[in-house]
């Protein structure tokens, strides 16, 4: 499954959980830094309107879908992807760190929220080599200094796994960035899924998950910073369908 802007292309590069575990473990393996998010509506709204996003998604060298809406455009397409949201992909990722033995870091959110995800991921994932958190000031530029100090640490001490809850869109630029800067390093950019692993965040409960409708649910919990998003959304959804389906008839 692929989207167009601008006449630029970003594609689900993987569709498969097994695919993506698959590609993971030849990367440790190999001391071969990633950069993986996960697309969304929301991203796709992002990109139409910041050619800057769009090129730092397209620097992104694992993609995979995060959210339902993206699902059912790919299986509209006749190119089904599965689901995989970031915060669910904090846990499956630090167990195949912990299985190859090379060191994780967090970076973003808060202090708070980063001891409280270490604690939890240290009990839940035995072996977990969680070497460094860091939450870094609340004037982060993922092109600023401060970002700089990050990668040169990152690249220094040889971090294999970095997750990044920065939020978009700095979390994929920073990506972006340490591809160059911290080549051995994959990072992986997870929005609130270290803040729900700790508690600082409220997810939706399974069923309401189940049913497609944690979007409803977080817009309600935060409706003044969330409706106007989800609102976007919607009216990107049209459209992304008609290409979906000029996809199916190619």
């Amino acid at each position: 499954m692929y989207f167009e802007f601008h006449g630029r292309r970003v594609a689900v590069t993987m569709p498969a959980r097994s695919m993506l575990e698959a590609e993971v473990r030849a990367r440790f393996k190999a001391s071969q830094g990633f950069a993986l998010a996960t697309v969304n509506l929301d991203h796709l709204v992002k990109m139409a309107e910041s050619p800057g996003f769009l090129a730092a998604y397209q620097a992104q060298d694992l993609v995979v879908a995060d959210g339902r809406p993206v699902v059912w455009l790919s299986r509209l397409a006749r190119r089904p992807v599965e689901l995989m949201p970031g915060s669910d992909m904090v846990l499956p990722l630090c167990r195949l760190a912990a299985e190859a033995g090379v060191p994780v870091a967090l970076v973003g959110s808060t202090d708070a929220a980063l001891q409280d995800a270490k604690a939890a991921l240290l009990a839940q994932v035995p072996g977990l080599k969680l070497a460094w958190v860091d939450a870094p000031s609340g004037r982060f530029d993922p092109d600023g200094p401060e970002a700089d100090q990050i990668l040169h640490r990152l690249e220094g001490t040889g971090i294999a796994l970095c997750f990044l809850a920065l939020g978009a869109p700095k979390q994929e630029r920073f990506a972006q960035r340490g591809r160059r800067m911290s080549p051995r390093t994959g990072f992986a950019s997870v929005g609130a899924g270290l803040d729900f692993l700790g508690g600082h965040q409220k997810r939706a409960p399974a069923w309401v998950r189940a049913v497609a409708m944690e979007w409803l649910w977080r817009a309600l919990s935060s409706p003044a910073r969330l409706l106007p998003r989800y609102a976007k959304c919607l009216m990107i959804l049209p459209g992304q369908m008609l290409r979906a389906w000029r996809i199916r008839a190619r």
